[in-house]
């Protein structure tokens, strides 16, 4: 096995692909909305990649957050609410907005479940800063490092339930920068202290079993790499001062706030300690460069692995997925 997790090219494996991912085993897949046209489709695509991987608990990764990331659409699926909504309800009422939360993440479980897909890149633990950039927004769960944790948990918690892996992102935190990282480098000029209200939510959830680094420099940390690539920012903070021992992904290899081949990206980030590598876009030549850049997956970042896979297994709750959204709508209302 390789310590990669590789995107497709479309809506269901070429040739190509086939010869190649089953060469290069990899950790695990992330699908996109180019991968994902219908339920049947849907369903065939990852039931081809478990046998591929002769893996039944291969991780199967996609970015349903809810509100603007989701990359199963309607009408085919279902919309969700974006994290602002439960941001907005805990203000009226906390303990609703997070039975909210954690109801609407067991629905999206049970969406994704259904689909045969067992990883959800969700929640965001970012705590959103007035000046920050947009790409972060609505999509955090507020400005409070308290209240982002609060309901952070409850996604994750939502999640297990339906029998799907959350991944906490973006460690250790996005939302002071002031680009997006998918066009640029973002730079944090934020001290030591300032940034312990970024670790806070991240701190509290340090048990979770997988989490995705930022693309983001953090001066007060290391002002030459970005966290992804940073061996003091993931040694010293997001396993030291966090104290993270879930599987660490870095974030999608093809965002431009990384410079250098795509080779270099691959090996920089597991150099710097990342336990796998994350690629997206699913292009043979990118994914070839890749995958020659990489060893075999090392034995503590497999246990990780195995460790986060088996968080979710056994019986999923049985609860109907129009009883869990129906629950979540009646307690949104209030806010």
């Amino acid at each position: 096995m390789t310590p990669l997790l590789l995107g497709l090219s479309g809506p269901a494996l070429t040739e190509a692909e086939r010869r190649f991912l089953a060469s290069v085993d990899p950790a695990g897949y992330i699908l996109f909305r180019r991968n994902c046209i219908d339920r049947a489709q849907l369903r065939a695509l990852t039931d081809d990649l478990r046998a591929l991987a002769g893996r039944d608990d291969v991780p199967i990764l996609i970015d349903q957050e809810g509100g603007r990331v989701a990359r199963m659409q309607p009408p085919i699926w279902p919309p969700f609410p974006g994290a602002a909504a439960f941001d907005a309800l805990y203000d009226v009422a906390p303990a609703s907005a997070i039975e909210a939360a954690r109801a609407n993440a067991q629905a999206i479980a049970a969406m994704l479940a259904e689909a045969g897909i067992n990883v959800d890149c969700l929640p965001l633990l970012d705590v959103r800063d007035p000046d920050g950039h947009d790409i972060i927004g609505d999509r955090a769960f507020g400005a409070e490092p308290l209240r982002v944790a609060a309901l952070g948990r409850a996604v994750i918690e939502g999640l297990r339930a339906g029998g799907v892996v959350g991944v906490v992102k973006h460690v250790p935190g996005h939302g002071r920068a002031r680009a997006d990282s998918h066009v640029e480098l973002p730079v944090v000029d934020a001290d030591a202290p300032a940034l312990e209200r970024d670790l806070a939510p991240f701190i509290a959830l340090k048990s979770a079993p997988m989490a995705m680094t930022a693309h983001v420099v953090y001066t007060a940390w290391d002002a030459d790499r970005c966290a992804s690539l940073s061996p003091r920012v993931i040694g010293e903070v997001i396993r030291g001062r966090i104290g993270f021992d879930g599987l660490l992904m870095s974030d999608d290899l093809g965002m431009s706030a990384l410079a250098g081949s795509f080779a270099e990206r691959a090996a920089g980030v597991l150099a710097a300690g990342c336990d796998v590598a994350l690629h997206c876009s699913g292009d043979m030549a990118e994914m070839e460069a890749v995958a020659g850049a990489v060893g075999a997956i090392g034995a503590q970042a497999r246990a990780r692995l195995d460790r986060a896979m088996a968080t979710v297994a056994g019986a999923r709750d049985a609860t109907p997925f129009d009883a869990l959204a129906a629950k979540r709508d009646a307690l949104l209302a209030y806010a």
